[in-house]
């Protein structure tokens, strides 16, 4: 977690000033132009900003190993949590997988969220994650589904080079989409039988109805994968 408190803040005074949290998308991290920029526009408006690395991922990748996956509702939750001890109100803008990842709190840990967490901004949040694996095989979305490869190729050789105890060799070579990649590396270590249990039990889209804090959903009409 990457926190900037404004020079207002005095630790065991009180505090007006809300702060945002900005969490990333799938293969992004608190350094993409996005959280970047929106924490900035947050900044400029008086909050204080919280920018969140997803369990092993940008700088955080050096102090844990594990893989981060849209299912990992208590790690955003556990970041709100002790961010409520700092400041009254709390407000999270969340972006793709990240996105998904919030609503999924939202609703499937309401009992247990902080009273200071105000809202939820969802950007393009993959609601129905087989529906948007399946969306990146179409035709047309090529480029996207190669970049998204070879940053999570990538991500998994650095991985396999800092914990080869943890992370065997290979494991993703010859993977050509996310829905195989996500039934050979990230739902076994994420616990799950294949992609298929994995995106059904981590999809935010049936749990919606049970949110009952302030959330927007954001997406483009014509976004090629949500």
């Amino acid at each position: 977690v990457r926190l900037l408190l404004r020079a207002t803040w005095q630790p065991g005074a009180r505090e007006e000033r809300p702060a945002l949290l900005v969490l990333h998308g799938l293969a992004g991290s608190d350094a993409s132009p996005y959280a970047v920029s929106t924490a900035g526009l947050a900044w400029a408006r008086g909050w204080h900003v919280v920018r969140m690395n997803m369990r092993g991922s940008g700088d955080g990748e050096a102090l844990c190993p594990l893989l981060y996956n849209a299912g990992l509702d208590t790690d955003l939750l556990a970041a709100l949590s002790a961010l409520s001890s700092l400041v009254p109100r709390i407000g999270v803008v969340a972006f793709s997988l990240g996105a998904n990842l919030a609503l999924l709190m939202l609703g499937r840990r309401r009992e247990h969220l902080p009273p200071a967490l105000g809202g939820v901004a969802a950007v393009c949040p993959p609601l129905d994650l087989s529906a948007c694996a399946d969306a990146l095989e179409a035709r047309g979305n090529g480029s996207y589904q190669h970049y998204f490869m070879q940053m999570l190729a990538e991500s998994y050789r650095r991985r396999h080079r800092a914990r080869p105890d943890l992370f065997a060799e290979g494991r993703e070579r010859g993977l050509r989409t996310v829905r195989e990649y996500d039934d050979r590396i990230t739902a076994p270590f994420g616990g799950y039988e294949s992609a298929a249990q994995y995106y059904e039990r981590s999809s935010a889209g049936p749990w919606l109805a049970s949110i009952d804090r302030p959330a927007l959903v954001l997406a483009a009409a014509d976004d090629p994968m949500i």
